[in-house]
């Protein structure tokens, strides 16, 4: 097996003071952030827990997936409420079982360590993606839909899934707006642009950038999984192709109408901008002048305030220099961003039982979760690593799961870059590629669906878009575990 072998509402941006007190305030916020710890270090023993304790977190998934579909205005005027209810049950359920002192530990290890760095590099990305606006007269025509995904495919290793889609995700709706068929390629959009095409280096995806912080050569996924990644890709592009000739031909009064107006871009400050997000990241990595704080077993080293308290001020940067009309010009608004950052905190509280199960191993509640990626003799299932590491990714946050395999692994980074090599590959390629399953495996899903949303494009439900991503993917994953070695399909 080749396995074996080797994630509308309108903007006000005329006010500039108002966004430089919420900017201000975000950076109130982010001398918290710091990279990720053990869930130890606050005292929540995972091992002395039962599965009930993960219905909380159970219960939001199924109302972000449930919610738009069978109460969507309600869903759409108190999201934030229903996400803040289960997140306090499970908050609840904790001081009941340990107390208050140590949830609290747990409460700011998660919001600290994992929510604040997540949320902030998000934020800095949405906004100063958001300030470059790609204009003319793009026509939706499957070769341009194929050039834009091809491109963003190729851009999201460099600056991000995250900063990738934000730039392009925009120009591809205005582009497919007069076509009756367009959600099929915000779906492709998604799978591609927002996940798979950020396999290839730390910078493309969250979970790659914390394997970078835990010891993991910066080029080495780009070494080692570029021939998975490209064939991936090319065959997701090769689906798309022919899915958007077949929408396409249905529509023949959208064919052959020629552009009106040439491409042009503007607001092309924000580009050394994303340069300079894209430095900070590994400045912050590569610095370490061991100067820490602790906040009751979390601690918050200097490199991760300087690098967060850095891309705030390029966020504020980007408002402040980019014309206003830009942005309204992109239909940019808020509410994605808010959106994302409302369920996903609530999402980083409400997993904290089950990742402190899944951290207790073979002592927890999900021990025969974790066993299937071992065999009797204590070596590495590679197959069963890629699996698990991507499905859980795909209903879990993928950096935490990345790095939850990655310690069970062993947590060597230069073992598993050496002889389990094909234990890392799998592991990252199972976070990366499997992140586009759910609209909640990685944050870009979420933040394009909105934006499409808000667009008019009628985006599938959550189950909608797992049945449609699946149907994709599910048979590319199948073809890298089942396929017999051949020599164009080979880890090393």
């Amino acid at each position: 097996m080749l396995l074996a072998r080797s994630k509308r509402r309108g903007i006000s941006l005329h006010p500039r003071p108002s966004v430089t007190r919420c900017v201000g305030a975000l950076i109130t916020l982010g001398i918290a952030l710091l990279p990720q710890h053990a869930w130890a270090a606050t005292g929540l023993d995972g091992a002395t827990m039962r599965w009930p304790y993960a219905l909380p977190f159970g219960g939001l998934l199924l109302s972000i997936a449930l919610g738009p579909l069978l109460f969507p205005k309600f869903w759409h005027h108190h999201y934030g409420k229903i996400a803040a209810a289960w997140s306090l049950l499970a908050l609840g359920s904790l001081v009941w079982f340990v107390g208050g002192m140590v949830t609290l530990a747990a409460f700011l290890h998660a919001m600290l360590a994992e929510y604040l760095g997540f949320i902030v590099l998000l934020f800095s990305l949405y906004v100063v993606a958001g300030g470059i606006l790609i204009s003319g007269d793009i026509k939706g025509t499957p070769a341009a839909n194929t050039g834009i995904l091809a491109l963003g495919t190729l851009m999201a290793s460099v600056v991000g899934t995250t900063g990738a889609a934000m730039i392009l995700i925009r120009p591809l709706i205005r582009a497919n707006r007069a076509r009756r068929y367009n959600a099929h390629i915000v779906v492709f959009f998604i799978i591609l642009v927002a996940n798979v095409g950020g396999a290839l280096s730390p910078l493309g995806d969250p979970p790659l950038f914390v394997g970078f912080l835990h010891g993991v050569d910066f080029f080495w996924t780009t070494r080692t999984i570029w021939f998975q990644t490209a064939i991936v890709a090319g065959l997701l592009l090769a689906i798309f192709v022919v899915v958007d000739v077949w929408r396409f031909r249905r529509e023949p009064l959208f064919a052959g109408v020629g552009p009106a107006e040439p491409l042009r871009i503007r607001g092309l400050i924000n580009l050394p901008l994303i340069a300079a997000i894209v430095a900070s990241l590994l400045a912050s990595a590569m610095w370490k002048p061991g100067i820490a704080f602790d906040i009751l077993g979390t601690k918050l080293e200097l490199e991760s305030l300087a690098r967060n308290v850095l891309l705030l001020a390029i966020a504020a940067l980007s408002v402040w220099l980019t014309p206003d009309e830009h942005r309204q010009a992109n239909g940019f608004t808020w509410e994605p961003i808010r959106e994302v950052a409302k369920l996903f905190a609530a999402i980083f509280v409400a997993i904290i039982p089950v990742l402190a199960m899944l951290d207790a191993g073979h002592h927890g509640a999900f021990a025969w979760l974790l066993s299937a990626v071992t065999a009797p003799d204590g070596a590495p299932r590679e197959v069963a690593y890629f699996w698990f590491t991507g499905l859980m990714s795909a209903f879990l946050d993928n950096a935490p799961t990345y790095l939850l395999f990655f310690e069970l692994a062993g947590g060597d980074p230069q073992v598993l870059m050496g002889e389990l090599s094909g234990t890392l590959a799998s592991i990252s390629m199972g976070a990366v590629y499997m992140g586009a399953l759910t609209y909640i495996g990685n944050a870009p899903n979420f933040m394009v669906s909105s934006i499409a949303s808000e667009s008019g494009i009628e985006m599938p439900s959550f189950f909608g878009y797992l049945l449609r991503a699946g149907a994709v993917l599910i048979p590319l994953f199948l073809l890298l575990t089942l396929l017999p070695v051949a020599p164009i399909l080979r880890w090393h």
